[in-house]
Parts: C-alpha cells; sequence; structure tokens
C-alpha cells in the first residue's frame, strides 16, 4: 500500500461508495459514524473528534454523559473498525484510497492502494502491491437508528478500468463466498456469529438480495428554534430518545435533504418553538414533504424541569414512532407506506386486534422480507414474536410453530441488532414463555435500558416483572405505560389486570380487564373480563361472559389450570384465578 496522502476527492469518493456498500448496509450507525468522523476530519476539524463530542453530535447525548459509564462510543467505534477490515477485504478491495480508525483515538487515516491486478492484464510497469495493512478485529455491538445514504459516486476511469479485470479475476471467489452466505446466513458472516442450525427450518431464505428502499425507515430531525436552558434541554432529552428507537432513523443534525422524492416523503421534522407564554415550549411534529403538522405539544415551565422532561418527551415520542403511533398512521393514509413500515403497520394492527387473520398478515408480510434477505433486527424481531403467538395461540399459521423457531428468528435479531430493543424484547418474551424467568427479566431489562423513553419497552419489562411474580415492580411499570398511552396493545391490559388483582386493588383490575374487550379469541382474556364483572357486580355480562367461556373455549373451561401451568403463571397467580373462576361461577375451575 503507498503511504502518499490521498487527494480529498479520492477520500470522498471512497466514502461514499463506501456508503453504499452491503458491508455498511447492514449499520446504519456505523455509516453516520464514518460519515461524521472523515467529514470533520476533511473540514481540517481533527481535534474536535474526541468521544465527547462524537457522543453529542451523532448519538444525541447530552451534557451529562459520562464516557466512564457510557461506552456507546467506545463501542461503536470498535463495530466501525471490524466493518471496514471486512470491506476493504471483500467490496472494497480494489478502492483507490482505504479508510482506517486506528485504536487509541477516532481521527481517520488514509492510505492509496494499489490495485494488484491479473497477471495478464497487469500493465509492465506496475509495482507489486504491499500486504493490505492489520486492522484489528473485535467483536462490539451495533446500534439501530440511523443516518441519510448518500449516492455512490462513480469510480474513476482509471479503476473502472482496472476494476474490469480484477472481477474477471476473482468471479470464482466471489460466487464460493455467496455460497457460503448462502447457506449459513449474510448476517452471521458479517456479524461474526454463528447461526442455529435451525435457521433454514425457520423459513429464512437469503437466496434473493434485498432492496435497501424496502427497508427503508422514516427519517426523523430536530429543528430548534427556541433559546434558553429549557429548551436546550427538552432539544436534548428529544435526541436522546429519538436515538433510541428501531422504527425510525434519526438524523441528529437540522439540515434536511430533499434531493430524493421517495426519502422526503417519508421525512419528518420535530420544531422545538418558543410556547405561547412565558417559558412555555411548543412541540411539534410536521411532514417535511407537505408542511402537515401531525402533532403538537406544549411544555409547561415545570414540564421542561429537569425532573419530569423524560417523562413527557417518552410521552410524545411513544405517541408518535411505534408502528400504532403519528408517523405510521400518517405514512398509511399517505399511502407511501414501502415493505418493512407496511409490515410494521399490519403487526401494529395485530397486537391492537389479536386474532389469526390479523396474525396471518402481520406475519406473510415479515416472513416474505426475511425469504428476500432482510437486513433489518426489526424484521425478525417480530417474527418471532408472532411466531410464539402462533404457538402459544395455536394459529394455523405458520404450519408446525415451535418455540425453537420463535427462538432462531430472535436469534438472528440480536445478531443483526445487539443493541435493539425490539431484538431484546422478543428475546425476553420467549424465555417468559420457555418458564425462564430470570432470563426473561434481563432480557426485557435490557431492551428497557436501551430505550427509557420507549413506553412499550417499559410495559414488557413490567409484565415480565408481573408474570415473574414481581407484582409489586412490575404493575406501577404497566400502569403507566397504560396511562401514557391511548393506543397501546391489549397484553398490557392483561398484564395490568394481573398485577392489580395480585396486589388486591380489585376496582383497578376489574378496569384493566374492561380493557380486554377487543379480543375475545384468546380464553385468558375472556376469563379475565369473567372476573373483572364479577368483582365489579356486573352479574349479566358476568354471565354472558361465562356462557361464552364455556362455548368458545370447552378446553380451557373443562381445566384452566392446564392453561395457565403451560404459560408458567406463578405459582399464587395460579391459584388465585382459579379461585376467582370458581367464585364467577366456572364450576369446574380446579
Amino acid at each position: 500500500m503507498q503511504h502518499a496522502t490521498p487527494a480529498a476527492p479520492a477520500v470522498r469518493e471512497t466514502l461514499e461508495r463506501l456508503l453504499a456498500s452491503e458491508t455498511f448496509g447492514r449499520s446504519e450507525r456505523a455509516r453516520k459514524l464514518i460519515r461524521y468522523l472523515v467529514e470533520r476530519e476533511q473540514a481540517g476539524e481533527a481535534d474536535r473528534l474526541k468521544g465527547f463530542s462524537i457522543a453529542m453530535d451523532v448519538f444525541g447525548k447530552d451534557g451529562d454523559f459520562d464516557p466512564s459509564t457510557d461506552a456507546v462510543v467506545r463501542v461503536q467505534a470498535g463495530r466501525l473498525r471490524e466493518l471496514l477490515q471486512q470491506y476493504f477485504a471483500n467490496e472494497g478491495i480494489a478502492d483507490p484510497v482505504r479508510i482506517a480508525i486506528p485504536r487509541g483515538g477516532y481521527v481517520p487515516a488514509y492510505e492509496l492502494n494499489a490495485i494488484r491486478l491479473p497477471e495478464a492484464a497487469k500493465p509492465a510497469e506496475q509495482t507489486p502491491a504491499a500486504a493490505p495493512a492489520e486492522h484489528p478485529s473485535a467483536a462490539e455491538e451495533a446500534v439501530a437508528p440511523a443516518a441519510l445514504l448518500a449516492p455512490a459516486a462513480a469510480p474513476a476511469p482509471s479503476v473502472a478500468r482496472h476494476l474490469r479485470f480484477f472481477w474477471m479475476a476473482i468471479a470464482v471467489v466471489i460466487a464460493m463466498l455467496g455460497v457460503l452466505i448462502l447457506r449459513q446466513g449474510g448476517g452471521a458472516l458479517l456479524a461474526g456469529g454463528d447461526l442455529p442450525a435451525t435457521f433454514e427450518s425457520a423459513g429464512l431464505t437469503s437466496s434473493i438480495g434485498p432492496s435497501p428502499v424496502s427497508e427503508a425507515l422514516p427519517l426523523v430531525y430536530i429543528a430548534v428554534k427556541a433559546s434558553g436552558a429549557d429548551a436546550t434541554r427538552v432539544a436534548a432529552s428529544l435526541r436522546a430518545g429519538l436515538s433510541g428507537f428501531d422504527t425510525i432513523d434519526f438524523i441528529g443534525r437540522d439540515t434536511v435533504d430533499k434531493t430524493d422524492p421517495a426519502a422526503g416523503a417519508t421525512s419528518f421534522m420535530f420544531d422545538v418553538l418558543p410556547g405561547p407564554g412565558a417559558g412555555e415550549i411548543t412541540i411539534e411534529l410536521q411532514s417535511v414533504a407537505t408542511g402537515r403538522v401531525l402533532l403538537s405539544r406544549k411544555l409547561t415551565v415545570a414540564d421542561s424541569a429537569p425532573s419530569t422532561v423524560e417523562d413527557r418527551i417518552a410521552g410524545i415520542l411513544s405517541s408518535a414512532l411505534p408502528a400504532s403511533g403519528t408517523i405510521y398512521n400518517y405514512i398509511e393514509q399517505s399511502g407511501i407506506q414501502n415493505g418493512l413500515t407496511q409490515c410494521l403497520l399490519l403487526n401494529g394492527k395485530y397486537y391492537l386486534d389479536q386474532n389469526a387473520r390479523t396474525h396471518e398478515a402481520a406475519y406473510r408480510c415479515l416472513e416474505t422480507l426475511a425469504e428476500n434477505g432482510a437486513r433489518s433486527s426489526l424484521v425478525y424481531s417480530e417474527l418471532a414474536s408472532l411466531h410464539l403467538e402462533a404457538v402459544n395461540d395455536h394459529y394455523a399459521y405458520p404450519p408446525d410453530a415451535t418455540i425453537e423457531k420463535a427462538m432462531t428468528f430472535a436469534h438472528r435479531a440480536v445478531q443483526i441488532g445487539p443493541t435493539s430493543p425490539y431484538a431484546h424484547r422478543s428475546y425476553g418474551y420467549i424465555n417468559s414463555r420457555l418458564g425462564n424467568a430470570d432470563e426473561a427479566l434481563r432480557w426485557m431489562r435490557k431492551a428497557y435500558d436501551l430505550n427509557p423513553y420507549d413506553v412499550a419497552m417499559a410495559a414488557a419489562y413490567g409484565y415480565g416483572l408481573v408474570f415473574a411474580g414481581r407484582y409489586a415492580e412490575g404493575t406501577p411499570l404497566l400502569a403507566h405505560a397504560v396511562d401514557a398511552s391511548s393506543g397501546h396493545p391489549t397484553w398490557w391490559d392483561y398484564g395490568l389486570f394481573a398485577g392489580e388483582f395480585m396486589l388486591g386493588d380489585t376496582n383497578k383490575a376489574a378496569i384493566a380487564s374492561s380493557a380486554l374487550r377487543t379480543t375475545a379469541t384468546k380464553s385468558h382474556y375472556l376469563a379475565a373480563r369473567l372476573i373483572g364483572a364479577r368483582i365489579s357486580g356486573q352479574d349479566s355480562l358476568a354471565r354472558k361472559l361465562l356462557d361464552e367461556l364455556t362455548t368458545k373455549f370447552p378446553k380451557f373451561a373443562a381445566n384452566p389450570r392446564a392453561t395457565f401451568i403451560d404459560r408458567k403463571y406463578p405459582a399464587d397467580l395460579t391459584e388465585r384465578l382459579i379461585g376467582a373462576l370458581r367464585a364467577a361461577g366456572l364450576g369446574n375451575a380446579s
């Protein structure tokens, strides 16, 4: 490798090609980090490339960031070094410039690359290339939220000429590598991990190349147009919250790239504006393409205080960003869904109305993406949960569903997105179903820690605590999540019912059970409604629900204990439910 300093255009050309590569296509946070580091260094700002500034500029951290306790920059830099090594050893082997991030710092280093051509086509005057520099390999975590992809620049004419011969020489190598990837799963190779032997049995294949457009998530920006300490605090909390959501790509800068109409259609801006009153702040969410305001929230001085601002921002983001939230509703109403956003919309509809029809629609959609080699961890984490739902509720599709197959999907999700809250939540859900209470709580707690601004992760952790028998810890988390989100999944209400019921607050338990009226396809939900009606003195409704439960679920009615044991309920919860069902008229409850 030559050691002359590359010219800026050559560095930029390599950066753009790298950003559009398959290697970096699976790690959007790595793309964002390498773009930032190279652009800052090329702008003469290498002295700014410190852990603290990177944490704030790239990862949305605020002034309280402590690198001694938060390793996000070190972890991402390690992952970036690994991806650079992979890229320049494969796709970028003939790039005119190599980019590296030397250990011990974050300032990029560049070297000219003398391309080694096949002997038959090699010019006589060309000198052999030195062996590639050795890069360290570190199996460290990748994070989900994203960056804009810039279009790849065309190779320089001389490079294009060389590439013609180069690719002829390594065609066989690529074919062999392709077979290996198809057999073992591209994500496993690039992530440095192994997939279970049962991967193919779960119905996944990488035989069809993925489309980046089909997996593009909504782009979200922030524009701070208010000043003062409160506005700064709100903006910092907003950035921190946005950076943790898997369902959007957060762009940590104000400038919106409108050059791509397709991307612009699904771009959104959070404006932080001066409020109508003294010290107040208004947050507005609007479509970049149309200017339409989709959400507006006024924050009082008390709302912006250090002790409350994170909770208020969590409520706003949890109503705007999930698949059942404002942004996805707008995308659906506007008819601008792509493959992934369409699947997430269907997935959200299932959890709001859980039945075989909505389940199959969501499952088939995500399954199609997986069969086409999807790289989004969301595809596999949600397939894992839906697969487990099929096991729990004996859905006809997919046929022969097993917990093992669900675990395979979850494993894939964590491989692709090792810091994805959704992936961790699905792993926790499956472990809960297996009766591994401690392991389930560990994964669900991690999901909650990865994004405390998403009340869905708080709900999942609270649910896990309740069904691990830790009612006093889990019930408040679920209650807060339910209060903060009007369009929440029904399983939140069921978990809240169980928690309040075991804590002895029968009034709150009855209220939670009444919210399950939209889902009469689950025996345990119908049982909770029966218990709630009996508790609240609604005798006529209780008789109707008892008849419905006995008619629709005769097996459950004959032996509800078997269902509760199969679902790994705590023993004390099982006994209390059995007693309540017996008191509600289910004579065979035992």
